[in-house]
């Protein structure tokens, strides 16, 4: 379960379908550098407001850029952050390490060295010399369309107990992506679901996760909350409470969303959240969108 989480354009005439039945068929990338202009959480006219049949085309093209969030986005000391320093941020992907001072396997105490043909210090137990390689975990969840609304969670839980959240939580040993997003749908909001098609993969190097966001349909119109959740609400677009969000991953998944509809055409979307080092994790907009590709 989702116990602590912090915290690829356009598409061609084609009308062959690029995902279907959970299937990313391998796409031909051009890619060109564009502006750092910031993701904008436009909200379209409710006359607008329409479903959007995620199927996708052969030929996909895509664009590689920079997406700064306006929002504080200055140093520790306040000084303002340049394109120079932003760019900078986003090739610093060392990450969160944690201090393992025992050995898993035997129960050694362990030493911190970079071992022979590598390039990272690594815990290694000075017992039995084995290893501790630290890997990156994976959320999955799902994007819910219904009646031209979003479901969404409130926490019952924390981290950002009370703020709202697409239902997610880690990928358990055994299941697939598209598996552990189901699951965690119905562990959450008590909802019977069938994935559409994946949306978006958002690295957060910092921390050290990967989240997978899938979109998907009620089977039948039927929610409430789990016991990770004390509420369970579709909203409609213009409705989204982006001020009461609990993640930057949601923040930036629903502006994502919200600009697909606004242009009328649908994409996957690939990107990395810079989280700014040393600002609390409540601060969902301390980010930068960078590497966005979308096809």
């Amino acid at each position: 379960m989702l116990k602590a989480i912090q915290i690829l354009g356009s598409s061609s005439s084609s009308s062959s379908g690029c995902f279907l039945h959970h299937r990313l068929k391998k796409p031909r990338p051009s890619f060109s550098l564009i502006s750092r202009k910031p993701i904008e959480a436009s909200i379209p006219e409710s006359s607008k407001l329409h479903h959007l049949a995620f199927r996708f085309r052969k030929g996909c093209s895509f664009r590689a850029f920079q997406m700064s969030h306006n929002n504080s986005e200055s140093t520790p000391d306040g000084d303002s952050l340049s394109s120079s320093s932003l760019t900078s941020t986003a090739v610093q992907t060392t990450g969160f390490t944690k201090k393992v001072s025992f050995c898993q396997w035997c129960g050694g105490p362990t030493k911190h060295e970079i071992p022979d043909g590598e390039e990272k210090p690594r815990a290694i137990c000075t017992k039995c010399g084995k290893i501790f390689y630290e890997n990156p975990k994976m959320v999955v969840g799902c994007l819910i369309e219904h009646e031209n609304k979003i479901l969404l969670c409130k926490r019952n839980i924390q981290p950002s107990y009370g703020l709202w959240t697409l239902p997610a939580g880690y990928l358990e040993i055994g299941e697939s992506a598209a598996e552990g997003a189901t699951r965690e749908t119905w562990e959450e909001a008590n909802a019977d679901v069938e994935v559409q098609s994946p949306f978006a993969q958002l690295d957060i190097p910092l921390i050290g996760q990967t989240y997978v966001i899938f979109l998907a349909k009620l089977k039948r119109p039927d929610f409430s909350p789990g016991p990770e959740s004390s509420e369970c609400q579709l909203f409609a677009a213009e409705d989204i409470p982006f001020d009461s969000l609990a993640f930057s991953s949601m923040l930036v998944t629903l502006k994502l969303y919200l600009e697909d509809i606004k242009v009328g055409r649908p994409k996957f979307h690939y990107g990395i959240i810079n989280k700014r080092p040393g600002t609390s994790p409540s601060d969902i907009r301390a980010y930068t969108l960078d590497h966005h590709m979308k096809c």
